[in-house]
C-alpha cells in the first residue's frame, strides 16, 4: 500500500490514506501502455478519404457509342474508370477500418501503470472534495492557485497560466464542467471513463477521494 496526503481545495493538509497496490503500485512496461494508446487512437480514427468507384459515379448509363463501326475503341459506360469524370480504381474509401483489438485485461493494466507513474513522479494530487458554486472559470482558477506550491506551478497569473491538468471527479459536476471547459490545458472526465491517452497527454492529475472508490470498483473486478 502506499500512503499518500490528502488536501482541501484551499491547500491545506487534510488527512494521510494508504492506495491500493493494485491500482497505484503496478510495474511499468512501456510497451504495454504503448500499444493500448496507439489502440486508442486507431479505434477514435474516422476515415475520411473517399473515393468514388464506378458504382458510385453519377450517369453513364447510356452506352457511349455503338460496339462497331465507329472506328472508336469499344466502351459500355463512362463510369469507366479510364473515363475522365469516372470511377477511381483501388482509391482510398470510407469503408477502410483502423481499429486495433485489445485485451480487456491489457487497457486496465497499462491504465493502472500510468497511474502508479504520476504518483511515482509526484504528478498525483488527492483532494478531499472539489466544490464549484457558480461554475465560472475564475472559481477553478483560484483553487489551481491556492493549489499552486504542491502543483509546482511558477506563473499563477491569470493570463498565463501554463497547465496541464487532468481533473478526475466522483461523478458529472456541471458547474465543474462548465467552470473548466474555457481553462487551456486543463480537462476534467470522470472516474469511470479513465482512459491512457488522457493520463498521457496532461502532466498532473488532480483526482477527488470519491474517485478512488469508483476507480477500485470500475476497473478492479
Amino acid at each position: 500500500m502506499n500512503k499518500t496526503l490528502i488536501y482541501n481545495q484551499t491547500g491545506e493538509k487534510v488527512k494521510e490514506i494508504e492506495l491500493n497496490s493494485k491500482v497505484f503500485n503496478v510495474e511499468i512496461k512501456n510497451s504495454v501502455v504503448h500499444q493500448v494508446a496507439v489502440a486508442q487512437m486507431a479505434n477514435s480514427r474516422v476515415a475520411i478519404a473517399h473515393t468514388k468507384d464506378r458504382s458510385e459515379v453519377r450517369g453513364g448509363g447510356k452506352k457511349p457509342w455503338r460496339q462497331k463501326g465507329t472506328g472508336r475503341a469499344r466502351h459500355g459506360s463512362t463510369r469507366s474508370p479510364i473515363w475522365i469524370g469516372g470511377g477511381v480504381t483501388f482509391g482510398p474509401t470510407k469503408d477502410k477500418n483502423f481499429s486495433k483489438k485489445v485485451n480487456k485485461k491489457q487497457k486496465t493494466k497499462a491504465l493502472f501503470m500510468c497511474l502508479s507513474d504520476k504518483l511515482n513522479n509526484n504528478l498525483f494530487i488527492l483532494l478531499d472534495k472539489l466544490n464549484i458554486s457558480e461554475g465560472k472559470t475564475k472559481e477553478i482558477i483560484e483553487v489551481i492557485k491556492n493549489l499552486k506550491d504542491i502543483l509546482k506551478l511558477k506563473i499563477i497569473k491569470n493570463k498565463n497560466l501554463k497547465l496541464s491538468i487532468l481533473i478526475i471527479l466522483s461523478k458529472n459536476n456541471k458547474k465543474i464542467i462548465q467552470a473548466g471547459k474555457n481553462l487551456p490545458g486543463v480537462k476534467i472526465i470522470t472516474a469511470d471513463s479513465l482512459n491512457v491517452l488522457d493520463l498521457l497527454k496532461f502532466e498532473k492529475v488532480l483526482i477527488t477521494e470519491k474517485s478512488l472508490e469508483i476507480i477500485e470498483k470500475t476497473y478492479l473486478k
